[in-house]
């Protein structure tokens, strides 16, 4: 089950991108809460508090707006600044813990250094990086982690092979292509260019020698006379 952190909010009114960035020069980060059959509420909260909220809390929160009672929100969407990779909006999803939502989550693929393909110098390639899955609110898991220590050199592993927590269903295509393990690209071998220019050389000592030829024919000349 995921964890779950209280998150404190404050209200905002919802001004456009002139506040948005006046409140981000101030270290706050605008946001919105939406669903659950309520009008969406704007908010502002801590850039710093933010950060390290969502870097050890699960997939859903636990936010008080303005010190009222808490709700459960699922973490939506985090846009971040293209070059610092700060979090300049959130947006947060009113939840239910009894009724099933959907969601998107991250495969990781652990192991791959031990894999026989990618022991062998097979480059392992990660096709897909997040599924969508159906789970109550606090089943939804951080991550799924499968493991990849067994495939071998043109191996490919599909979601019908991945493992889900107990409580989550997997929403797409089973066929869907996760990870492959492909031989490395080959590269031109360094003696077989040694070779080829090797035969050149040799080519255009044969056309010089030919082309000395004919200078031989004016000495004997020389020597009859």
């Amino acid at each position: 089950m995921a964890d779950t952190n209280t998150l404190s909010l404050t209200a905002r009114d919802p001004e456009g991108s002139r506040n948005a960035r006046r409140l981000r020069r101030s270290g706050l980060v605008p946001g919105v809460i939406y669903g659950g059959g309520d009008a969406p509420t704007h908010f502002a909260v801590d850039a710093r508090i933010l950060r390290n909220t969502l870097a050890h809390s699960g997939a859903i929160l636990e936010v008080s707006l303005d010190g009222a009672t808490g709700t459960p929100v699922l973490v939506k969407d985090v846009q971040r600044h293209p070059v610092r990779g700060e979090a300049v909006h959130v947006d947060f999803l009113r939840v239910r813990m009894d009724q099933a939502i959907q969601t998107t989550v991250t495969i990781e693929l652990v192991g791959a250094d031990e894999a026989p393909g990618v022991v062998e110098g097979g480059v392992l390639s990660q096709e897909t990086r997040e599924i969508t899955i159906e789970a109550l609110p606090g089943d939804i898991p951080d991550s799924i982690k499968h493991d990849v220590s067994a495939l071998e050199m043109n191996a490919t592993l599909a979601l019908d092979a991945i493992t889900v927590p107990e409580g989550v269903k997997l929403i797409d295509d089973l066929d869907t292509l996760i990870a492959t393990i492909t031989p490395p690209t080959l590269e031109p071998v360094e003696e077989e260019i040694e070779t080829e220019t090797g035969l050149v050389g040799e080519g255009e000592a044969a056309e010089g020698e030919e082309g000395e030829a004919p200078a031989e024919e004016p000495a004997a000349e020389s020597e009859d006379s």
